[in-house]
């Protein structure tokens, strides 16, 4: 017999997209909610006595004044670079040459890769995180091995192996013909298969030939329900380099709208330096814009605009970007989210930011039907904080005048102690 359990405490409820809608509209917290669990889906939500009296057989979790909220949805990582986040001192060209490409040369050897994928894994789901869309190297086994670790643990995982053809090192190029055969080879083995999620992953366009992009763009056309995920106008001096290494192109969205690359089920990385050509394109298109406030902070490239975009009909979700992001934790990036809004005079509030982390990503990766809300017959990915984790934010709590005040000193000054609980496809984390 199926499993029934039951978790109690204060829920947290979208009803829809808090960017577009007055936040009171679309979230809301119950504060004497529960969610059901049946195996590893949510069976029902509702007020937790109903539910306790109607399932008296199911196993409960009584979490009190804890916050029950949905799973948290990394929508742009790397996680080849886990064991070089918060390295000094570089900017983008030269962090991808002094740490980043380094690294992912170490990932030749699968034994490694294995080990890292899993290490990624662990210490993401200590911070709430259960999905993540992450980069691989060119090696077809990073990107099999982060599916592994993923299906060992019940968790749905996004990532497609990397390609390069151009200004990397040696060991570190495929060929257009390679990343195209490569990465269909691991679409045909692992996309749709359980929770595992394909994304075709060209790096960015200055290491890619226009051949590579061409052949990424004809794959993407042949398997459109994969996602295809790119970085796009992170630093001023890279979009002047990838004017230099296409002359023809109107813009830096233009090098992957030409090849076949531009598309709803796209997801651009950063996205700070637009031009108004390129919001225009992609609010036409629906592509996502990812915004990785840590990273753009820790490496100097600026601030996105997001509630602009977001006015704009784009859809956007929110990044640690590991290891360019100095943290693994969904709440430190919400609280960099809201500094980088407030450089632009758009403060975001605590359900914005919330959604952004769950809701908002679970819709850039296509996955809204199944993930980022607390709702019937969707998986049961959930975190649970604790509002008052630590004595700097109990003393703040305690003196909040409402359920959201709380909610965002949790979000601007929580870590991985606020997590009390990390839900994944229905099993806590110390049992997957």
């Amino acid at each position: 017999m199926t499993q029934k359990t039951l978790l109690t405490g204060q829920t947290l409820l979208f009803s829809g997209d808090p960017l577009v809608l007055p936040w009171e509209d679309c979230v809301h917290v119950d504060s004497s909610g529960g969610v059901l669990l049946l195996g590893d889906r949510i069976a029902a939500v509702g007020p937790a006595e109903g539910l306790r009296e109607a399932h008296p057989e199911a196993t409960e979790f009584m979490y009190g004044d804890n916050l029950i909220c949905p799973g948290f949805v990394d929508a742009h990582v790397h996680f080849p670079q886990t064991a070089m986040i918060a390295s000094w001192g570089k900017r983008l060209i030269d962090w991808l040459q002094t740490y980043t490409f380094p690294e992912e040369i170490r990932l030749s050897d699968p034994y490694w890769a294995a080990e890292l994928a899993a290490r990624y894994l662990d210490l993401t789901r200590a911070h709430g995180t259960t999905t993540v869309a992450s980069f691989a190297t060119i090696h077809p086994h990073s990107a099999a091995a982060l599916f592994e670790a993923g299906a060992a643990r019940g968790q749905c995982i996004v990532t497609g192996k990397t390609c390069m053809d151009r200004n990397a090192p040696e060991a570190l190029l495929d060929t257009a013909q390679s990343a195209y055969d490569d990465s269909k080879t691991l679409i045909e083995a692992w996309h749709g298969h359980g929770r595992a999620r394909y994304a075709i992953t060209p790096r960015f366009s200055p290491t890619s030939t226009p051949d590579q992009l061409s052949a990424l763009g004809a794959l993407w056309a042949e398997y459109p329900d994969c996602l295809m995920q790119t970085h796009l106008s992170e630093q001023p001096d890279e979009v002047a380099w990838v004017r230099e290494l296409f002359p023809q192109a109107r813009d830096y969205l233009d090098t992957y709208e030409a090849h076949g690359l531009l598309g709803p089920r796209g997801l651009y990385g950063h996205a700070i330096h637009l031009e108004p050509r390129e919001i225009d394109r992609l609010a036409d298109v629906q592509g996502a814009a990812i915004h990785c406030p840590t990273s753009n902070a820790f490496i100097g490239s600026g601030r996105m605009n997001l509630p602009a975009l977001a006015e704009r009909g784009i859809p956007v979700g929110l990044a640690t970007d590991t290891g360019g992001g100095s943290s693994f934790s969904m709440l430190r990036t919400m609280a960099a989210a809201y500094e980088a809004a407030q450089h632009h005079g758009r403060p975001l509030h605590a359900a914005q930011l919330i959604w952004l982390a769950t809701a908002g990503s679970a819709r850039t990766l296509h996955l809204q039907d199944e993930i980022g809300s607390l709702r019937r017959g969707y998986f049961a990915d959930i975190t649970v904080l604790d509002l008052k984790s630590t004595p700097d934010i109990a003393q703040r709590a305690n003196r909040a005048h409402d359920i959201w005040e709380d909610i965002f000193t949790t979000v601007m000054m929580g870590d991985d102690r606020a997590v009390r609980a990390t839900w994944i496809a229905g099993r806590q984390a110390d049992e997957v």
